[in-house]
């Protein structure tokens, strides 16, 4: 029974990896090691509640392990040291990525963003799930996650709108 709970985590793991890596990302405003950090601490709480969760919906637990996580390490004060080899260059004139460019805009404006207005937000509109579900994921009233929501694309719409340059 041991080795047909292992095949069975390792199968979900590696058919939703990038979805869930995704979402990590973008509740951590971008930053990947902190976006893997946290997936890995959510996989690990997913692995001790499979036997629970596994067969009725692991990916449901896995979103709101990951918010709530991700709300928790947003009230850290300091992360640890994040050096860079070389200072990132701008992007060269003429480059045809306006998708990329578009993309890496948002995700900066997404990071402006607090915590619960953020997961609100990529729960809501990236994840496309029901307002019920957010305020599940998050641990608070429906009415509060709604606010969140709101409150996060009314400020998203703010920040994209003041930007005159797109980013690159």
């Amino acid at each position: 029974m041991g080795s047909t709970r292992t095949d069975e985590f390792d199968e979900f793991v590696t058919a939703r990896w990038s979805a869930l890596f995704h979402l990590a990302r973008l509740l951590t405003g971008g930053d990947r090691h902190r976006a893997e950090d946290l997936l890995q601490e959510a996989l690990v709480k997913l692995w001790f509640a499979w036997p629970r969760v596994g067969s009725q919906a692991p990916e449901p637990y896995v979103r709101k392990v990951l918010a709530r996580a991700a709300a928790r390490s947003a009230r850290r004060r300091w992360w640890g040291e994040r050096p860079v080899g070389e200072v990132p260059e701008r992007a060269a004139a003429g480059d045809v990525s306006a998708a990329v460019a578009e993309r890496t805009r948002l995700e900066a404006a997404l990071a402006l963003l607090p915590a619960p207005q953020r997961a609100a937000v990529v729960l809501r509109y990236y994840q496309d799930l029901p307002e019920a579900q957010v305020a599940e994921a998050l641990g608070c009233p429906l009415g509060t996650a709604r606010s969140h929501a709101s409150r996060g694309i009314a400020r998203l719409r703010q920040l994209l709108a003041d930007a005159i340059e797109p980013v690159g």
